[in-house]
């Protein structure tokens, strides 16, 4: 029986990430799994009873915790003699590169999902890039969750080209397409559209995800002000914390705020149907280890747009599905919003369905995985 190891620093990324590919394999193996995180009453409570959670205070961002948390892993890494440890997320990754090699953990296997380092300039950027090119050289694998960032890594020399893959086409887990089932996609248009009280021919732009800088929400809403001044049967929503970021423009969130055609609904589990409600899903990103959101949209036959950055640019088809901008571009950004509401949008959305059904199918990519696995551990 093979033993692995989750490792990442909040029990979110678990949650989103991660779960429902560990009850695959469990349910496929008999392998003995584990995850490593933050502590979290609630996500211990609701953990299935085959999962042994080791909770370790670990926060995001620099913390003297690190060292305390690095050591405690290092602990268990040598009490459980894992065949597997796999991390992800800046700081977890950090201690459980360095504890796996000390303790000398056979596979010690990088999920390298988004850098962070990307989004830096000067020498915070050298710092962070040294960082990550510390813990690739202490994984054994690393595995991008796009093709164009294994691309990058290698380009930036942060691990050689025979050390990384990609499973299937790129993505953490793939898209569930049960969940994100497009025959509901009327209905619920219908009851989130009625919900804000947007009228049912409004054209709606959308974006999922936290409000900070590196999202590109300055970008998005400096065109979408434009747009909707110009256009008056046009609408924004924003579906997640309604917590915006130190890093957003003030003037043009009060704008926002103000402006009774930009809703902000707030975080929510139930993303198909507001993906449902909208005419063009937005990720005007810095920086993506994928772009799962991309994704998802087409999985419920919505067009988008994207910025020319390594992993958005794997989850869609330029042209076909939707449009690919210049990062950090308002024009760009409002050129793209304003041609694709004279297109047939319909038949974007149908070609991202199509894509996303064939190309990034959550039970086809866990069958990679457990075959990559499998490799991994020589099994």
């Amino acid at each position: 029986m093979k033993k692995i190891c989750y490792i990442t620093t909040v029990p979110m990324t678990i949650k989103a990430f991660i779960l429902e590919s560990a009850e695959y394999l469990h349910k496929n193996t008999d392998w003995d799994i584990t995850f490593i995180c933050d502590e979290d009453e609630e996500f211990a409570a609701n953990l299935p009873e085959y999962i042994h959670y080791h909770p370790i205070k670990m926060t995001r961002g620099i913390s003297l915790d690190g060292i305390t948390a690095m050591m405690e892993m290092k602990k268990i890494f040598r009490e459980k003699q894992f065949d597997l440890i796999q991390y992800s997320t800046p700081n977890a990754s950090f201690y459980a590169a360095i504890a796996g090699k000390m303790e000398k953990v056979p596979v010690r296997l990088y999920c390298q999902w988004g850098m962070a380092y990307v989004g830096f300039t000067g020498l915070k950027r050298m710092i962070f890039k040294s960082i990550e090119k510390y813990v690739c050289k202490n994984s054994t694998w690393i595995e991008p969750d796009s093709k164009s960032n294994l691309q990058f890594s290698h380009k930036e020399g942060l691990y050689p080209e025979d050390k990384g893959s990609v499973i299937w086409n790129g993505s953490a887990c793939g898209v569930k397409l049960d969940k994100f089932d497009v025959e509901h996609k009327s209905e619920w248009r219908h009851i989130i559209r009625e919900k804000h009280a947007i009228p049912s021919d409004a054209f709606v732009y959308g974006f999922v995800g936290r409000a900070t800088r590196d999202k590109g929400i300055n970008e998005l809403l400096s065109a979408a002000k434009t747009i909707l001044a110009k256009y008056s049967n046009t609408y924004l929503v924003f579906v997640g914390p309604e917590e915006a970021d130190v890093t957003i423009n003030a003037d043009l969130l009060a704008w926002a705020k103000a402006d009774e055609r930009v809703i902000f609904a707030g975080y929510s589990n139930i993303v198909e149907q507001y993906l449902s409600a909208m005419d063009v899903y937005i990720l005007p990103s810095y920086r993506e280890g994928f772009g799962m959101g991309v994704v998802e949209a087409e999985a419920m036959a919505v067009p988008v747009i994207v910025t020319n950055i390594p992993g958005p640019i794997d989850a869609m088809v330029k042209d076909v599905t939707g449009f690919v901008i210049e990062k950090k571009s308002v024009s760009d950004l409002q050129d793209a919003m304003e041609t694709i509401m004279y297109l047939d949008v319909k038949s974007m959305g149908q070609a991202g369905l199509e894509f996303a059904r064939n190309e990034f199918g959550q039970e086809e990519f866990f069958n990679k995985l457990l075959e990559d696995r499998k490799k991994l551990l020589k099994c």
